[in-house]
């Protein structure tokens, strides 16, 4: 069978409209092997990863497992792990850190309240702060849950690592294993497909900076998928490139078609229609599928910068 990643860029698949979903990411150091469902399948406490899975249900706190690129023999319990929280929600960006003994104080955390921007919760039951380092590059390299995640994604992590560049782990899961190698960038939330090593520089770089580069983003992981895809449209059509400026403010409609509207923090709005379509011809839509499929994909129809008149309306 063909591996996933590579039809996928062959038939040019979009990649807008496709990044994973979460307002705000937690991420737990845990070195060894993981499994398809890494954190009830690896060598973390299972009864802790069901405990912190049912946690986060319906708060917008995503949780992924990460790790330093590299060998991944089981080194035994470490001593201390590292955590990380961000929120994405333009205009509450933030990235803050940790370090635990102990993973299990991830449940005193109130998860309802990190899912809305809320940092204390985090500060406190573990004593974090903002973190004022590099902006971190994750890199999806979970073998076990898709052959081209580790093929793919394990050779870029190591190549980012060597080459000096800070802030870069390797994460158990990003959604789109066949736009593998993917990579998550914090705290701006915006995910990318078929990444190289110069592109996540630029990417970085560009964080640093204050912008979002377009070129293979997946959209920002602070909005549904139609928003995403709107959001990338708008940045596209009206040239604008820094990051939190703009919002998907409202979203009329459902599948398969939506009305978006994104709004700029200068009093600017943009209606945006989105489609969704089927990814022709049907193909794995991972290395791990049985049957091939017609992975969908957000096509945007239009989009319309709103006159003051359209506004008022």
């Amino acid at each position: 069978m063909s591996r996933c990643a590579p039809v996928s860029r062959s038939l040019d698949e979009p990649v807008s409209g496709t990044a994973a979903t979460a307002t705000t990411w937690l991420l737990l150091e845990q070195p060894g092997p993981w499994g398809a469902q890494a954190l009830t399948s690896s060598h973390l406490d299972r009864a802790l990863g069901r405990a912190l899975e049912a946690a986060a249900e319906g708060t917008g706190v995503r949780i992924a497992l990460i790790r330093r690129p590299g060998r991944h023999a089981d080194p035994g319990t470490p001593l201390m792990r590292q955590v990380y929280a961000a929120h994405t929600v333009p205009g509450r960006v933030w990235l803050h850190s940790a370090t635990t003994r102990d993973p299990r104080q991830l449940l005193d955390l109130d998860f309802a309240a990190l899912g809305e921007g809320g940092h204390r919760t985090f500060d406190t039951a573990l004593g974090g702060a903002a973190h004022t380092g590099s902006p971190l590059a994750l890199v999806c390299t979970n073998g076990k849950r898709d052959r081209c995640c580790a093929l793919l994604g394990r050779p870029l992590a190591a190549e980012l690592a060597a080459s000096g560049v800070p802030g870069v782990w390797e994460v158990t899961h990003l959604g789109g294993h066949r736009f593998s190698p993917t990579v998550l960038v914090l705290p701006y939330g915006y995910a990318y497909g078929r990444a190289e090593a110069h592109s996540v520089k630029e990417v970085l770089h560009g964080v640093q900076e204050g912008r979002v580069v377009v070129e293979g983003c997946r959209g920002s992981s602070a909005w549904e998928k139609p928003g995403q895809a709107a959001e990338l449209a708008v940045r596209s059509a009206a040239g604008e490139y820094a990051a939190g400026v703009l919002s998907v403010v409202k979203t009329d409609g459902a599948a398969p078609r939506w009305t978006v509207t994104v709004a700029h923090t200068d009093g600017r709005r943009w209606r945006v229609i989105v489609a969704q379509g089927a990814s022709l011809p049907p193909r794995a839509e991972s290395c791990g599928a049985p049957v091939p499929g017609t992975p969908a994909r957000m096509d945007v129809v239009s989009v319309r910068e709103l006159t003051a008149t359209a506004l008022a309306s």
